[in-house]
C-alpha cells in the first residue's frame, strides 16, 4: 500500500490549521502588548498641575489598554516636570474603525495627593517599560 502522498498532504493541512490556531491565540488571548499599536500622545498643559492627555492605541482589547497608555503617558510627563505623583481625574474612551481613542485628565504634584487613583510616577514609568507600553 501506497500511503505516502495522501499521508504529506494531511500533515500539510494539519500543520496549516495547527498554525492558524497559534495566530488567533496569541492575537486575542491578552497575555501581552504584541497585537497593539500605540499611535501617539497629545499633552495639553490645562492649569498649572491639571493635564490633558489623548492617546490612540489600534487593536485594543477594550478600554483597559486605553487607560494604561494614557496612565503611562501622564506619569512620565509629570517626572518631565519634576513632580513625582500624579492623580487621575477622568478618561474618556471612543473606539472607531479598530482604533481606539482616550482622552484622560490627570493632576501632577510633588506630594502624593488626595484621593484613591493616584499613580507613583516613577514606579508606573518602570512598569510601563516592562509592559512594552510607549510613554511621552
Amino acid at each position: 500500500m501506497r500511503r505516502g502522498p495522501a499521508v504529506a498532504v494531511l500533515m500539510l493541512a494539519l500543520a496549516g490549521f495547527a498554525a492558524c490556531g497559534r495566530e488567533s491565540a496569541d492575537a486575542g488571548d491578552g497575555s501581552g502588548t504584541a497585537a497593539l499599536t500605540y499611535l501617539g500622545i497629545e499633552t495639553i498643559l490645562l492649569d498649572g498641575d491639571l493635564v490633558n492627555f489623548r492617546v490612540a492605541v489600534r487593536g485594543a482589547r477594550g478600554t483597559d489598554d486605553v487607560d494604561a497608555y494614557a496612565r503611562c503617558a501622564a506619569a512620565q510627563y509629570s517626572l518631565i516636570r519634576g513632580f513625582g505623583f500624579a492623580r487621575h481625574v477622568r478618561t474618556n474612551v471612543a473606539q472607531s474603525g479598530g482604533t481606539w481613542r482616550g482622552d484622560a485628565v490627570y493632576t501632577i504634584s510633588a506630594a502624593l495627593p488626595d484621593g484613591t487613583r493616584t499613580i507613583d510616577a516613577e514606579v508606573t514609568v518602570r512598569d510601563c517599560g516592562a509592559r512594552g507600553i510607549p510613554t511621552v
